[in-house]
C-alpha cells in the first residue's frame, strides 16, 4: 500500500499546461448571465443574492484551472464548504454551479499526485458538508460523490491516454533517429573504408622507399580501422542485433523509380529540377525516404485520388521536396494531430536542419512539403 501511495504522491504535474484559449472566455461569458438568470428565476433559494454573488465570484477559477488546479479547487470547494455556515443558503444549490465539476477534472488531469490527494480532501469535505447541513438528501449525496468520482476518473483516463500517445510519439522519433544513424553510419563507413584501402595501397607502393610518408600512411590506416571498428560497435547497438544493410542507400535519382513502382492505384509523376548531382548522401537518402513515405501515405489515405505529383527542386542553399495528390480531404486524413508516419518525417527533416509540413490543399488533395539545407548540416 505504501509503495502505491508513494508512487501517487511522486506523480509530477503535467507540463507544460495548455494556455488559456478563447473557449475558456466563451464558457465564462455564457455561464455568467446564466447564473444571474437562474438566481432571478428561482424564488426557492434561501438567499438568492448571496448565492449568485458567491457563484459569480468563483466563476473565474475556470480560467486558471490548468495552470493552478489545486489552488482553484481549494478556493472553490473551500468557499462552498464554508458558505452554508455563513450564508443562509448554499451556493451549490444553483444548477449553474455544476461547473465546479470541471475543476475536479482539471485537478486530476493537470495536477500532481500530491495536488490530487490534497484537493480530494476539499472535494469530499464539500460533498459531506452539503449532506450534513441538509442541502441534499441521501440519494443526492450518493449522486454527488458519484459525479465527483466520475470527473476524477475521466481526468485520470485523459491524462494517461495523452501520456501514452506522447510515449508512442517519442518511440517513433527514436526509431527515426535510429534509421538516420544507420544511414549516417553506412555513408561514413564507406568513406572510412576507402581511407583504409588507399592507405594500404600507399604502403604497398612505397614499400621500397621507407620514410615519413610510410609512417603517415600507417597512421592513417590505423586510425581509419579503429574508427570503423568503433562505429560498427556503436551501430550494432542501434540496430538492435539486426544485420547490416550492405546495399547502397537510395538517393535523389532513385525517386524517379517511384513513378513506375506501382501498377494499380493513382499514377505517380516525378519531376527533378536543378543541380542534384552533388548532394550529400544523407540529404539524398532523406529526400528519398520522405518522398517514399509521402507517396505511400497518399496511396493509403487519399480517397478517389488519380494522380500523385512528386517534385524535387534544388537551388544554391536548399532542396525542396513537394508531394501532392488530388484525393478527397475527409475524415480519414485529419489535419489536427499528425500520424506517426508524419512525425517520423518531421523528425528526420529536423535532424538535418530542415522542415517538413503536411496539410490539405485549398480545394482537393493533400500536400507534403520538406525543405532541407543543401549542405545537410543538422543541429
Amino acid at each position: 500500500m505504501r509503495p502505491r501511495l508513494h508512487a501517487v504522491l511522486a506523480e509530477p504535474r503535467v507540463s507544460p499546461a495548455p494556455s488559456r484559449t478563447w473557449r475558456d472566455w466563451a464558457v465564462v461569458a455564457v455561464l455568467g448571465p446564466a447564473i444571474v438568470l437562474e438566481g432571478i428565476s428561482r424564488p426557492d433559494l434561501p438567499w438568492r443574492v448571496g448565492c449568485v454573488v458567491v457563484t459569480l465570484a468563483l466563476l473565474p477559477t475556470l480560467l486558471w484551472r490548468r495552470r493552478a488546479p489545486l489552488a482553484m479547487v481549494v478556493i472553490a470547494f473551500g468557499c462552498t464548504t464554508v458558505a452554508p455556515f455563513v450564508l443562509p443558503g448554499d451556493p451549490c444549490q444553483l444548477f449553474t454551479a455544476s461547473f465546479l465539476v470541471v475543476l475536479v477534472h482539471a485537478l486530476f488531469r493537470w495536477g500532481s499526485g500530491r495536488d490530487a490527494v490534497i484537493g480530494s480532501f476539499f472535494v469530499v469535505a464539500k460533498v459531506t458538508t452539503a449532506g450534513l447541513v441538509g442541502s441534499v438528501d441521501g440519494g443526492e449525496l450518493v449522486a454527488g460523490f458519484a459525479v465527483m468520482f466520475a470527473a476524477a476518473a475521466l481526468g485520470v483516463a485523459t491524462r494517461f491516454r495523452a501520456a501514452a500517445r506522447l510515449r508512442e510519439l517519442d518511440q517513433v522519433k527514436l526509431l527515426e533517429r535510429e534509421r538516420l544513424a544507420r544511414d549516417l553510419h553506412d555513408t561514413v563507413a564507406h568513406h572510412v573504408s576507402a581511407m583504409a584501402i588507399r592507405a594500404q595501397a600507399g604502403i604497398a607502393a612505397s614499400a621500397g622507399q621507407p620514410g615519413a610518408a610510410v609512417e603517415a600512411l600507417r597512421t592513417i590506416e590505423a586510425e581509419a580501422s579503429r574508427a570503423l571498428a568503433e562505429m560498427r560497435a556503436m551501430v550494432r547497438v542501434l540496430r538492435r542485433d539486426e544485420p547490416a544493410d550492405l546495399g547502397p542507400h537510395p538517393q535523389v535519382a532513385d525517386i524517379g523509380r517511384l513513378a513506375g513502382q506501382f501498377r494499380t492505384g493513382p499514377t505517380v509523376d516525378v519531376e527533378l529540377y536543378g543541380d542534384l548531382g552533388d548532394l550529400p548522401p544523407t540529404v539524398g537518402s532523406a529526400l528519398y525516404r520522405l518522398a517514399q513515405e509521402s507517396v505511400t501515405n497518399a496511396r493509403r489515405h487519399a480517397r478517389h485520388a488519380t494522380r500523385i505529383e512528386v517534385s524535387v527542386a534544388a537551388d544554391d542553399t536548399t532542396v525542396r521536396l513537394r508531394v501532392s495528390d488530388d484525393g478527397e480531404t475527409g475524415t480519414a486524413r485529419p489535419a489536427g494531430s499528425p500520424g506517426f508516419g508524419l512525425v517520423g518525417m518531421m523528425e528526420r527533416a529536423d535532424l538535418l536542419g530542415g522542415t517538413c509540413e503536411a496539410g490539405p490543399n485549398p480545394g482537393r488533395g493533400w500536400t507534403v512539403t520538406a525543405v532541407l539545407p543543401r549542405a545537410g548540416v543538422g543541429r
